[in-house]
């Protein structure tokens, strides 16, 4: 645990540096690769209209950056506002190499809340003892799992609770009677997060970039990849106050129940902590997290895009996926099991093709990717329930959803006990969608629906689908382009639990893909 590690970093910082920018803007990043492999960068959450080309995600968009050389991303902002991050989306690299991005109002726009005195970005992240790269690269290739993170960190630092003499806490030092705006990321490579401040509440105003109804909480829970904003009073007694954040899971193979802290400190306080006691839910705590996550609301703030959510006669285009993490046979040399771990939508393990999903599709190459994704699963079976005599055959390939332009969609997202079980953070790229539905057990498509909360769903880029229920998303497929959608726990991403959502090109030009760059990494086998 008391050691250090040598990491792929950016600018020497971790976290990353920060990219400040105002609602609309377009961002230009020159990325330069002076590490020893390959990697790309994502802008977690932005939609790049019609601009799939800069999203970043490897062997999907785009090659990876080679060692020396460098690639200009093009970031084009639209209707996001508060808090998104970017993040490498090569490997198992974003563990390290990451950082936000804060997306202020426009000119002559206001916040739907008084101003705050002040703000602070809160990263959450996932602490390994190594390299992350190796770390995932000698898992696969055994066919075991990757190794529990070594300790959880706030903004880099591990707190006091580890025991270890060199580490460092993370201090935010605040003024008495003032309001904060807290920018809270997600970072960790598998952890589902409550954070906390001791004594003081929490106002949720803000989840993946777009506004929601204002309440208050003594805790949120985020899962990886979410962002949310958060305001929080300076109005206690002076002092110091621990933040500190611990994982939820609902999976029978739950990660280490580490507690990491911070400060909370008051100017010109000089003394040990107000809050020797730390409150935070328990780890497996469902209650605590169906009580927080049930209370996400849109609102209709002229800061927000018209709430457009599709209706149940626009739906065009329906699609019902199971998660599931199977067995493959482990054929590698290096192998120290006969069956090694995958992860799937609706039995297909996806597979990495050798030149980019996008370019491929733009080009008309074929060999590369197919478009038949299966829109059901190819059995039907109690999902949540007893899975014995249950055996599910799962095959490996890149295979693509493929939707029209301006189609309404649909799609439900089922947990099966396949596996660990356990909840599955499910990001998809270009997109804010709406989450519509939720609930436990098997989805019935007969009754489900008409719990659909279709009035102020909350806009989202990444949902949690709960270890033993069902999610349901809408949103009109209005970006052209190639997106990857993929499970946020690396481990479920390295293993397979991944898909691309292709929107073809509409009739005119402003709703087609802009053309490919000239400046686009080449792959190797190109």
């Amino acid at each position: 645990m008391c050691n250090t590690s040598t990491l792929l970093v950016v600018n020497n910082s971790y976290p990353g540096p920060e990219i400040r920018v105002h609602r609309g803007d377009t961002v230009f990043v020159n990325v330069h690769n002076r590490g020893k492999y390959g990697f790309t960068i994502h802008w977690h959450g932005v939609k790049q209209p019609r601009n799939p080309w800069f999203d970043g995600p490897e062997f999907i968009t785009q090659c990876p950056i080679r060692p020396r050389t460098n690639f200009t991303y093009k970031i084009i902002l639209s209707e996001e506002i508060g808090t998104l991050w970017w993040h490498a989306h090569s490997d198992w690299t974003r563990g390290s190499v990451h950082g936000a991005i804060v997306i202020l109002p426009a000119e002559n726009e206001t916040y739907p809340f008084p101003t705050p005195d002040g703000e602070q970005t809160i990263i959450l992240e996932s602490w390994y003892n190594g390299n992350f790269k190796k770390i995932i690269d000698k898992a696969l290739a055994a066919g075991t799992p990757p190794p529990q993170p070594d300790a959880y960190a706030i903004n880099g630092h591990l707190g006091d609770t580890y025991g270890c003499p060199t580490d460092t806490i993370f201090r935010m030092e605040v003024d008495y009677e003032k309001t904060y705006l807290l920018r809270i990321i997600n970072a960790a490579m598998n952890e589902q997060q409550f954070f906390t401040i001791m004594n003081h509440t929490l106002t949720v105003v803000a989840v993946d970039a777009s506004y929601v109804r204002r309440f208050k909480t003594n805790y949120i829970l985020i899962s990886p990849g979410q962002t949310m904003d958060v305001l929080v009073s300076a109005n206690r007694n002076a002092g110091q106050y621990y933040m500190a954040t611990r994982p939820f899971s609902d999976s029978s193979v739950p990660p280490v129940d580490f507690i990491t802290t911070g400060i909370f400190q008051y100017t010109n306080f000089v003394g040990g902590s107000n809050a020797s006691l730390i409150t935070l839910p328990a780890m497996n705590n469902t209650d605590a997290m169906l009580n927080f996550i049930s209370r996400i609301r849109n609102t209709n703030v002229t800061q927000n895009p018209p709430i457009n959510v599709p209706g149940d006669t626009d739906i065009n285009r329906r699609v019902f996926i199971t998660l599931a993490v199977n067995d493959l046979p482990c054929k590698n040399s290096k192998c120290v099991v006969s069956d090694g771990f995958a992860a799937s939508l609706n039995n297909v393990s996806f597979v990495y093709p050798h030149i980019d999903v996008l370019q491929a599709y733009y080009r008309n190459i074929r060999g590369v990717f197919a478009e038949n994704f299966p829109f059901l699963p190819p059995e039907f079976y109690d999902f949540t329930g007893n899975l014995t005599g249950v055996v599910s055959a799962v095959e490996v390939g890149t295979r693509a959803i493929c939707v029209n332009y301006g189609d309404a969609v649909e799609i439900v997202l089922q947990s099966t006990q396949m596996g660990a079980g356990g909840s599955h953070p499910i990001h998809l790229h270009g997109y804010s969608f709406y989450w519509v539905g939720a609930g436990f057990g098997n989805f019935n498509g007969e009754t489900d629906p008409s719990t659909y909360n279709l009035v102020d769903p909350p806009l989202m880029n990444t949902i949690d689908v709960p270890g033993t229920g069902w999610v349901a998303i809408r949103f009109f497929a209005n970006n052209p382009g190639v997106w990857y959608m993929h499970c946020h726990l690396e481990r479920h991403t390295s293993w397979g639990m991944s898909t691309v959502l292709i929107v073809r090109n509409g009739s005119t030009i402003e709703t087609s893909i802009r053309p490919r760059p000239s400046t686009m990494p080449r792959c190797h086998r190109t």
